[in-house]
């Protein structure tokens, strides 16, 4: 596991407590206007000294997965996946952010993030009370119209001219994400020590098929105390929560380029066949035609979908087994 390097067009600003994080196998990457590339830039500014509405950021992580302990910022964060995917862990919930999707961060609200290998990534910040934003954390589904003017901002100088069109853009672009749709990838994940205790085990091992009696025996309580405070405490039953976790691991696996057979065995399924059963009931598509979707949403916009479209290349055969899944 590696650390994050961020970076940016401000040479001089440190993100306070980013200093002891700092590696150089991460960069910095910015959209240029009129180029369908990517160019790296030197450091990376703190969005909280910038007095603007909005300001984007983007970054690609190397070949590595890649962590950034928890942090905080005063502005409220975008965090947007232009290919691979990222979880962020925040109070009470997981969110993963797979392509083309963003996990709206309220301002002042301590997360963490983790990036799978080679993920593009791109970080809007929105000043407070410029539009109504929402107060907790979310999925969005990004629009390509959304896409690009957040990309168009990233490329643009993060003291860009009060008044002018850079702020006239940003203004507009905080107006159209207030307008985004909610996406259902998180899992309520409490403070309470016993559910903390299961979600960390089972994000450290997702194929853990245990049921809610051995889990009781590993926690020292009954099987329907452990079942109640698990609807109690998440709102789900132990199955449905389980399954949410196993939907996030592989939304981020998928992304990051693993194949259907290799998620679906690391989950602990009995067959591919089951696995996309699951994942077509909770997200409406089988891996392959969610991601496919995505991918034709990135060659619109001009990004290069690699992952996706290699992932929906070896689940091709795999969703055939179940016709129309």
């Amino acid at each position: 596991m590696k650390s994050w390097r961020h970076s940016s067009v401000a040479r001089d600003a440190a993100v306070p407590g980013y200093a002891s994080h700092r590696s150089p196998q991460f960069q910095h990457v910015a959209r240029m206007p009129d180029m369908n590339r990517y160019v790296s830039l030197p450091d990376f500014a703190d969005p909280d000294a910038i007095d603007r509405p909005a300001v984007a950021m983007c970054m690609h992580v190397d070949e590595h997965a890649a962590e950034i302990p928890v942090h905080k910022h005063q502005k409220g964060q975008l965090v947007l996946a232009l290919h691979g995917a990222v979880t962020c862990r925040v109070a009470g919930a997981f969110w993963i952010v797979p392509p083309q999707c963003g996990v709206w961060i309220p301002g002042e609200m301590p997360h963490s993030n983790h990036a799978t290998p080679n993920a593009r990534l791109c970080y809007l910040f929105a000043e407070p009370g410029v539009v109504d934003l929402p107060t907790e954390c979310c999925t969005l589904s990004i629009s390509p119209m959304l896409r690009e003017m957040i990309l168009h901002l990233a490329g643009a100088p993060l003291d860009y001219e009060q008044g002018g069109h850079t702020d006239r853009l940003a203004r507009v672009l905080l107006h159209e994400l207030t307008l985004m749709p909610v996406e259902r990838l998180y899992l309520p994940v409490t403070d309470h020590p016993r559910i903390r205790q299961m979600a960390d085990a089972l994000n450290a091992n997702p194929g853990d098929r245990s049921t809610v009696a051995q889990w009781a025996k590993r926690l020292a309580m009954s099987e329907r105390s452990l079942a109640r405070l698990v609807v109690s405490e998440t709102g789900l039953t132990f199955g449905r929560w389980r399954q949410q976790l196993q939907l996030l691991v592989a939304v981020r696996e998928l992304a990051g380029g693993a194949s259907v057979q290799r998620v679906s065995d690391e989950l602990g399924y009995e067959s591919v066949t089951a696995f996309i059963t699951m994942f077509k009931k909770a997200l409406g598509h089988s891996p392959g035609r969610y991601f496919a979707a995505l991918a034709r949403t990135q060659s619109e916009a001009g990004l290069a979908p690699a992952a996706a479209t290699e992932m929906d290349d070896r689940a091709d055969g795999a969703a055939d087994v179940v016709g129309d899944a």
